[in-house]
């Protein structure tokens, strides 16, 4: 009698590229015995077989022989046929007659190099995983499927939880810089409390978002903790962003948290203690004598105010203490398994009165709940408490006088509005008013999955994951009326609330099937989402000291505001996938995407996306090579949107009614903004080349060059007021980034115990404005960073600093003149006005954003000892550094304090010196300290970001203790910064968000942590 044919499943698909990340998910395996009935495995199930088939059992093991649970197990080039490990890292499976001859195990796990073990005559086997020195062989998470990173046609960029976790805070954009090529990550202050600010390829808008969109487990949103994260994968090209359509046009972050695994209850707890210290860097403030000395030269001082040595800058600024501590719980059975996390979070901020409390709680639980049908629910939920860094006592910090007492002779701060004598400008001590005035808030997310896959038959999958966000928050700030901040209006208070839920359903239908060597998945997708958004805000003056609320409030500071949203988005998409023996892979994919963001004559949107690859090291004259032992060719083109960082309202007219509007004591309504029905999405169009090498198996290589091209930009275009609209939405000019960016993984050492590997990362990027609407050559003319046709978006156009006269000290710039023939010279002024004319303000060549960025870090391990270091440099940006009008001024403010000249910077002193810094007079020297050039610097920088030695308790060492598992480590971050910049710290955000790229004003300088932690597990 004929056998029938082995029937596949869900779980190990006949498509490879599938086959992993499922049967990984449930640690479960279904096989098909040759009478085609299915059953699932473990090492004692027992299954009806002839005579000749043959049982297979075995172990497998780590690196440090440990068990290894949920490892696949299967026949080279048979997906039916398969098993998992259990608990104990056992497996059993049976193979059919017909195939025992020739066939070939293969045993395969996330993270490690999979092993294949030909049959022959064995029936136990014993087998070792070692971890993947390289990401080829890693399952990762792309759009709406998973695949081996080998196996895919796009440039993507994944970091594990260990790599992620080197580094201490509690926002993900800060755990991530560094990491990856052509992901920039920048922050313009140190307060735990900001989040850094995530670019990757380049900026490509004028007024809408540079936010990649955030995944979370499958859905797009979501709220997580880092500490749950296993692993996040960053799409870069559109071959892999493209299925996220219009909100994919600033890359996506896919963040993949952590699952439990079938065998023994594990129980962890991760804890890190420590406490950080403000960096200074090369910046530092005159001491009493130091300033007295320099005012001496052009401002008369009595030798009296030397009696008071105040350090403002030691005064606002603390040692700040970091706790992070989880308690986790993972585990379960073949069919179902869970894992659970709490994690409480503080940080001090290094500015007094600052800071950051965080508590996480997670719980995953998956189910295979019937042969073909599998459940995931996913719940998250996270409270937060901010107290803000208070911007007076930033302010103070740099700018008192340190002529001025800090505190009275019973030690009391003192309040310099009242102190007799006090000689600075501001008459202010924060330390008077920081213990009455405060601003802060709390957070309430909690986010909620449902995921549902049901194999309806063993080529077609249904799939409806669906989410639910909840958000609401409290703000609230408060200045007494005894303080300088609130003494104007008798006490003021600012209450604010918000709310916001989300509902997600995204339902799919895959189809997946090889025929021979050929390989097809199919792919269908309808999306909705909605965010609903409600918020409040009122303003009350006149109220009693120290007395907080609303209702004691005697007056209103400002009308009452509120507001009601409602925003939705919907997505139909279908991709083709298609390989030929592994060798040849093509994918596409179309989108088509409304938004009620849009004007009704443009709600939606088409976009398209193509890749394709070659593994030439699956060809006969590459295969078995010693010397290659991967390589791949990759290419991509497609197009993506942005409908990222525009108001909810933007093509819509809209009116206000207000109190300027009224007529006859009635409220009236006046327009605000000027409709249009025409906004759509900006568009991008990218094409990505690209190529993967490996060599010896110990070196990974992967190159990408790119061109992305953005166009129908969205602008906040400004009207004239005589047409009643001060500005109107738009669709206008295009922008281009090209550029290059390679990671390269080396294992320098391997051998017996000891193990030293090497990353470095590196992206090149260049922009250009190509075109503006209305056939303008300029955005925003006059700005210190317009939007120019044939110009960076980011440079700067300034008058020309031209140095110091160095006959008379005086300041000097470039003044361009134009002749009656239309000849352009240019002269030197003294006279600020005629070098910031329109004709004589001029681009400088350079730009807030860097020629290149980076990362390198080196892992070294022996035996139980790993040390780590982490480097993230920066190259070739520049930083207008406009603190520097307040305490470098040449004179203008002798109330300030001032700043000690930097290294190899000088002052003018006498006729013939050839200095950088003008004399200084009282009033200042002619301006000097206007915006120029003058104040631009070289922000490019290497930091070391992190130092990490661990150990690991040996085995013998624990015995019986009932621990698995126990480790301690020792780690510092950002301990030391290379720079030529002047200020505190030279990084800044190097983006046009909000129009702040390259900007460095009193900066919140981040803080060196120094810290220590135990993880231990039973």
């Amino acid at each position: 009698m004929k056998k029938p044919k082995p029937k596949p499943n869900m779980w190990f698909p006949k498509n490879r590229s599938l086959r992993y990340p499922l049967a990984m998910m449930l640690g479960m395996s279904l096989i098909q015995s040759p009478q085609s009935i299915a059953l699932p495995l473990t090492k004692h199930a027992t299954v009806d077989v002839t005579r000749l088939d043959r049982t297979v059992t075995g172990k497998v093991k780590d690196e440090k022989g440990e068990p290894l649970v949920g490892v696949t197990v299967t026949i080279k080039g048979n997906n039916a046929i398969g098993a998992s490990t259990d608990h104990n890292g056992d497996f059993s499976m049976v193979i059919p007659e017909s195939l025992i001859s020739n066939a070939t195990l293969v045993f395969s796990y996330i993270g490690y190099a999979a092993v294949e073990a030909p049959l022959g005559q064995q029936t136990v086997f014993d087998i070792a995983l070692t971890s993947a020195s390289n990401q080829l062989e890693q399952v990762v998470v792309v759009g709406y499927s998973a695949k081996k990173v080998k196996y895919l046609s796009s440039s993507v960029s994944t970091i594990n939880n260990e790599k992620l976790r080197d580094v201490t805070s509690n926002e993900l954009p800060n755990l991530l810089q560094g990491k990856a090529p052509g992901v920039v990550v920048s922050s313009a202050s140190g307060d735990p409390t900001s989040a850094g600010r995530i670019l990757i390829r380049g900026a490509g808008t004028i007024s809408a978002g540079t936010s990649p969109l955030i995944v979370v487990d499958g859905n797009i949103g979501g709220n997580y903790n880092p500490v749950d994260v296993e692993n996040i994968t960053v799409l870069k090209d559109v071959a892999a962003t493209g299925l996220y359509g219009s909100r994919a046009a600033n890359g996506v972050i896919i963040v993949n948290t952590k699952t439990g695994k079938a065998g023994k209850t594990e129980i962890s707890f991760a804890n890190t203690m420590g406490f950080a210290q403000a960096t200074t860097g090369n910046f530092r403030l005159m001491n009493s004598q130091q300033l007295y000395d320099f005012q001496s030269t052009f401002y008369p001082r009595e030798a009296s105010v030397l009696q008071t040595n105040t350090n403002w800058w030691d005064e606002a600024f603390r040692t700040g203490f970091v706790n992070n501590h989880t308690v986790s719980a993972s585990g379960g059975s073949e069919k179902t398994t869970f894992y659970i996390s709490a994690n409480y979070y503080k940080e001090q901020g290094t500015q007094i009165e600052n800071d950051k409390t965080g508590y996480n709680f997670r719980a995953n639980l998956q189910s295979q709940l019937t042969r073909r049908l599998a459940a995931k629910v996913l719940f998250n939920g996270t409270f937060n408490k901010d107290n803000y860094a208070n911007s007076n006592t930033l302010y103070d910090a740099y700018n008192n006088l340190p002529f001025d007492p800090a505190y009275d002779a019973d030690g009391q701060p003192i309040d310099g509005r009242t102190y007799p004598g006090w000689l600075g400008r501001d008459r202010e001590s924060f330390l008077h008013s920081v213990p009455y005035n405060y601003s802060k808030a709390q957070s309430l997310a909690v986010t909620t999955d449902v995921n549902l896959d049901y194999e309806l038959t063993d080529k077609i999958t249904l799939s409806s994951y669906n989410r639910i966000n909840f958000g609401n928050g409290l703000s609230a700030s408060f200045n007494d009326k005894r303080t300088k901040q609130g003494g104007a209006n008798s006490g003021e208070l600012y209450n604010g609330t918000s709310y916001s839920s989300r509902l997600l359903t995204s339902n799919r239908i895959r189809y997946s099937e090889d025929f021979g060597k050929h390989g097809l998945t199919l792919l269908g997708v309808a999306e909705a989402e909605t965010t609903y958004s409600s918020s409040t805000s009122a303003a009350g003056k006149g109220l009693p000291p120290g007395r907080d609320v609303m209702s004691v409030a005697t007056d209103i500071l400002t009308n009452p505001t509120g507001l009601n949203e409602q925003v939705g988005f919907r997505k139909f998409l279908g991709q083709a996938d298609y390989n030929y023996d592994n060798k040849y892979f093509l994918v596409g994919s179309f989108v088509n995407e409304f938004s009620s963001l849009f004007g009704k004559n443009n709600s939606t949107a088409n976009f398209y996306q193509l890749g394709a690859s070659w593994i030439l090291s699956n060809e006969e004259f590459l295969k078995n090579n010693k010397t290659i032992t991967f390589a791949k060719v990759r290419a991509s083109n497609g197009t993506v949107g942005n409908a990222d960082g525009i108001s909810n309202f933007a093509s819509l007219g809209l009116y206000t009614i207000s109190s300027d509007a009224s007529y006859s004591g009635l409220p009236g309504a006046a327009p605000s903004q000027k409709g249009n029905p025409d906004l759509t999405w900006e568009k991008i169009r990218s094409s990505n080349v690209g190529f993967d090498l490996s060599f010896f198996n110990r070196i990974d290589l992967v190159v990408d060059a790119y061109v992305k091209e953005a166009s129908e930009l969205l602008y906040r275009k400004p009207l004239a007021a005589t047409t009643g609209y001060s500005y109107v939405w738009v669709n206008a000019g295009s922008i281009r980034n090209k550029g290059v960016e390679f990671s390269l993984t080396t294992t320098n050492i391997k051998a017996k115990g000891f193990n030293w590997e090497t990353n470095l990362n590196m992206a090149f990027n260049r922009n250009k404005v190509l075109e503006l609407s209305d056939g303008s050559t300029v955005f925003n003319s006059g700005a210190r960073q317009p939007i120019a046709v044939g110009h960076n978006m980011d440079e700067y156009n300034l008058p020309i600093w031209a140095g110091v006269n160095p006959e008379n000290g005086d300041p000097q710039w470039e003044k361009v003149v134009k002749d009656a023939n239309g000849n352009v010279t240019k002269e030197l002024t003294s006279t600020y006005n005629q070098a910031q004319t329109a004709d004589s303000r001029q681009f400088t060549g350079k730009t807030a954003a860097p020629k290149f960025t980076g990362g390198l870090s080196n892992t070294l391990t022996y035996k139980n000892f790993t040390l780590s270091a982490f480097f993230n440099f920066v190259y070739g940006n520049w930083v207008y550094n406009e603190s520097r009008v307040y305490f470098d001024n040449d004179g203008l403010y002798e109330s300030y304090n001032q700043m000690v000249l930097a290294k190899g910077w000088s002052r003018w002193e006498k006729p013939g010196d050839v200095v950088t810094h003008p004399k200084p007079i009282v009033g200042g020297n002619k301006d000097s300290n206007q915006s120029s050039s003058r104040y631009l610097e070289d922000g490019s920088y290497i930091r070391l970001r992190n130092v990490r030695v661990g150990y690991s308790l040996p085995d013998n060492v624990l015995g019986k203790s009932g621990f698995s598992r126990v480790s301690v480590f020792i780690s510092g971050d950002n301990l030391w910064t290379g720079t030529k910049f002047s200020g505190p710290d030279p990084e800044v955000t190097l983006t046009q968000v909000d129009l702040s790229s390259g900007l460095s004003s009193l900066r919140y300088p981040i803080s060196k942590k120094y810290l220590i932690g135990i993880n231990f597990s039973f």
